[in-house]
């Protein structure tokens, strides 16, 4: 824990709680990174999953399976206790006579994966150790975006190289190098190839070789060896960083901490040379308001990708470490929009111009590996861009950029027009925009279709927003005409409200209104058009939310009280569980209609969350999934969950922190004061070096905004 006069954490500080499971319980694998890469860290004692450091990637391939004396350790049925931190996981086990502990880190500025294995004898008598890692790789470079949820890979032709094994794919466009760093026999598998048509997934992911490492052990003594894996775009270069590593295992280890202990602290100081800005930092009695603010900025740290390569120079990706790597979503950047103006604003204004210069009506993120667009439309892209371009101008204090074209004629003040009224095109036959169908939507919600309250009131926020910054610039007129239409389009979305439900329906292309009970509409509209809504709404509005959503540590995205909830059963939308950023909004939003008091009593529950890493896709309510830890529990990346174990859009809870609770809301001309509800909480808090424009300000729990000298 931090103490009153430490307010930068430690890796130490920010570790998850220790988790105890068998290797197929319902517990999501975690991930570890280096900002070049990323690696998923098994329930086996030392397995590890989809290593990739782009563009060398290999799917959800497994390697280093552990054997323990002969055996398959997964066999022993001893359970497995696993301790994540921000630089390593440590995975513990018993067996008779035998304590067993391995510690993986991904390399600070290297391709590569480490983890130092420790036997140690609890017995009265010296013994015999074998320890035999199954070896397995599917490395390709692949030269275009990666345009599946699962990372490309390939078969892999296998080689011995003394102790270690050697794999590379077809075209030699990619190679894997796998050993240990001790004296050991490597041999190849023997089996013969599978054939491609084949799906692995079904029948394995296949085996190269292994390699064994036999220890004579002391009784009462202990033993080590480490293993690495290193992928490369050439032999030499994949060896080359083999044996960089392979030459000091435990030195990686301890570089990962002070490589990761920097991080944090380069977060939070003004002038740091890791990002182009920083965070303001927390001072607060508070554990549960330090912790919620901490574990936002760990999830936006952690997926920072520098890897060389990068179209941008420097991105940050949206999930890992099982899906979608190399791809940056618009939706969930846009939800942690007011933590990258602040921490790394050349980076968002990169981004930001790359993605203007696409149409942001044809996809739903784009590649960092090529710049080219991934996926479908999704509803949210007019809103998430409006609200990306506000937030950096008025943190920045960047106006150029609106005068800036970065692919056509059109400035970006001119796409902010377009973005303010694209929801004309999308009408049927009412006064409404129709967004689509489910995979335009929220994809395992069936009934939340067409005309929904949520982006209809973001369309409304849109108009006022573009408003500002015209009546900015002095045009009046054009300001004037935008909230005229603002208002009259209020009107037709409070039109879908249910008057003594507290939640609204969703207008259908045969004119009926489906009725859903979905977290979403009441997050967007309680945080875009709460001033629209009379008191008996706002009344009514949160009734409902703590009635059928909030729960103790999470929420629910879906009320379990709606027909839909019979759809899926997947966490991130439906009623068992709720995506990462969903409670952050839901809080801000209460403190929008009036109850900060809600949100506020909600805080320690949720900080009990946040012990099972960043926060993750998804965590089930406790219905759904016992408690981890007193914690919501992560969901799983298997079917039919498929939600991964980290999301960058951890971000919006530092905005609830710095705009919801300490009230720091700047408009266009910077920040005058600050009208929040933390003093509640803790009236000594303070953000210290909060960056507006050109000032740097602290910021009181009482509402003072003092300048830093």
């Amino acid at each position: 824990m931090l103490t009153a006069t430490r307010h930068i954490p430690t890796v130490a500080d920010l570790s998850a709680d220790p988790v105890t499971h068998h290797y197929d319980d319902t517990v999501a694998p975690a991930g570890l990174t280096n900002n070049l890469g990323t690696v998923r860290v098994d329930h086996d004692l030392t397995a590890i999953t989809a290593v990739q450091f782009p563009p060398v990637s290999q799917g959800l391939a497994a390697t280093a399976v552990a054997f323990v004396d002969g055996r398959i350790f997964r066999s022993y049925g001893v359970p497995v206790t696993h301790e994540w931190r921000p630089d390593r996981v440590v995975r513990r086990a018993a067996l008779d006579g035998l304590d067993l502990e391995t510690t993986t880190v991904a390399v600070p500025g290297t391709t590569a994966v480490a983890i130092d294995v420790r036997v140690r004898n609890t017995g009265s008598e010296d013994r015999t150790v074998e320890v035999m890692l199954s070896l397995a790789s599917r490395v390709v470079a692949h030269d275009g975006p990666w345009l599946a949820a699962e990372s490309p890979d390939a078969r892999n032709e296998a080689s011995v190289d003394g102790s270690r094994l050697v794999f590379t794919d077809a075209a030699e466009t990619a190679w894997s190098v796998q050993g240990v760093d001790v004296p050991a026999t490597a041999r190849l598998s023997g089996v013969a190839p599978t054939s491609e048509q084949f799906s692995i997934g079904v029948g394995g992911m296949g085996r190269g070789g292994d390699v064994t490492v036999a220890m004579e052990v002391a009784a009462g003594g202990s033993a080590r060896f480490g293993y690495v894996q290193a992928v490369g775009g050439s032999r030499e270069a994949a060896v080359g960083v083999f044996d960089a590593v392979a030459a000091d295992v435990p030195g990686a280890v301890r570089a990962a901490e002070v490589y990761w202990n920097a991080q944090l602290e380069a977060s939070v100081t003004p002038g740091n040379t890791e990002f182009s800005g920083h965070l303001p930092l927390l001072e607060t009695q508070s554990d549960a308001l330090r912790r919620l603010y901490w574990w936002g900025i760990l999830g936006i740290l952690y997926f920072r990708r520098d890897y060389e390569g990068n179209v941008l120079g420097r991105s940050y990706d949206t999930l890992m470490p099982n899906y979608w790597g190399t791809t940056t979503f618009l939706w969930d950047f846009s939800l942690s929009s007011v933590t990258h103006a602040l921490l790394d604003p050349a980076a968002m204004k990169r981004q930001l111009s790359h993605w203007i210069s696409r149409d942001t009506h044809t996809l739903f993120g784009t590649s960092s590996l090529t710049g080219d667009p991934v996926g479908q439309w999704y509803s949210v892209n007019d809103y998430a861009m409006t609200r990306l371009v506000r937030d950096y101008v008025r943190f920045t204090g960047d106006h150029g950029f609106l005068d800036e074209s970065p692919a056509s004629e059109r400035t970006v003040l001119d796409h902010l027009r377009l973005w303010a009224r694209a929801w004309q095109g999308l009408r049927r036959s009412s006064k409404l925009a129709d967004y689509g169908e489910i995979e335009n939507l929220l994809e395992c919600v069936s009934s939340y279709t067409h005309e929904v309250a949520s982006f209809n009131a973001a369309n409304v926020w849109n108009l006022r927003v573009t408003a500002d910054v015209l009546e900015h610039r002095g045009d009046r007129a054009g300001a004037g005409e935008l909230r005229s239409e603002a208002d009259a389009l209020v009107e037709a979305v409070l039109e879908l409200y249910l008057p003594g439900e507290g939640f609204f329906a969703a207008g259908q292309p045969d004119g009926t209104r489906l009725p859903v009970r979905h977290c979403y509409d009441f997050n967007i509209v309680g945080t875009s058009i709460a001033d629209d809504l009379d008191d008996q709404t706002r009344r009514e509005m949160v009734a409902f939310f703590r009635r059928e959503l909030q729960t103790p540590e999470w929420m629910r995205a879906l009320s379990p009280w709606d027909p839909d909830a019979s759809y899926s059963v997947r966490p991130d939308h439906q009623w068992n569980g709720a995506y990462t950023a969903w409670p952050a909004d839901a809080a801000r939003a209460l403190v929008a209609l009036g109850r900060p008091d809600v949100a506020l009593d909600w805080l320690p529950g949720l900080a009990r969350t946040a012990n099972q890493g960043p926060p993750g896709q998804a965590h089930f309510v406790e219905e759904a999934q016992p408690l981890l830890g007193g914690g919501a529990r992560k969901a799983p990346p298997q079917l039919p969950y498929i939600n991964d174990w980290a999301c960058s859009s951890s971000g919006a809870y530092v905005a609830l922190v710095i705009e919801s609770l300490f009230g720091a809301e700047p408009g266009l001309d910077g920040l005058a004061d600050a009208d929040g509800c933390v003093a509640a909480l803790d009236p000594s808090a303070v953000l210290r070096g909060l960056r507006v424009g050109d000032r740097l300000v602290d910021v009181h729990a009482d509402g003072r905004v003092v300048d830093r000298p």
